[in-house]
């Protein structure tokens, strides 16, 4: 087998961060802009754990508890830049979220203005990638 014909997707987490007034969502700075949940890259070296904590402190500046491993979610299209692969945490956090890095704005929304978005009523609320198919899973499994 030759190793430079290789392609693996891109590693990355996306985290569900609870608050007591809801979850907390950012919007991109960068393309494809929208709302997402706060998340990004594993760096190489890291644990997918230390770059969800990473993550939601450099998009949010949040100190997050994660709380528990949600979903891998792997369709190479969810991400129209290339083959991105992420894993979901659940995590909790207090405080109200700040949007920094290439988060232009950090925001906490409560479950029905989710719902809402989730469904395509909340219009001016446009969730970007698989975020809201991986939302919708998560009210439905919610415990």
């Amino acid at each position: 087998m030759n190793n430079k014909n290789l392609r693996n997707p891109f590693p990355t987490v996306d985290i569900i961060i609870n608050t007591p007034k809801g979850i907390v969502l950012v919007f991109r700075k960068n393309d494809p802009k929208g709302w997402a949940l706060p998340g990004g890259f594993v760096d190489y070296g890291e644990t997918v754990e230390q770059a969800a904590i990473r993550e939601a402190k450099e998009e949010t500046d949040l100190d997050i508890t994660l709380v528990k491993q949600f979903h891998v979610y792997s369709d190479p299209k969810r991400d129209p830049r290339f083959h991105v692969m992420t894993t979901v945490f659940i995590a909790k956090a207090n405080g109200e979220p700040i949007g920094k890095d290439d988060a232009a704005v950090a925001k906490i929304f409560t479950r029905q203005q989710l719902e809402k978005a989730i469904k395509g009523i909340h219009s001016d609320m446009c969730l970007v990638f698989d975020h809201s198919e991986i939302l919708k899973d998560y009210f439905e499994v919610k415990y």
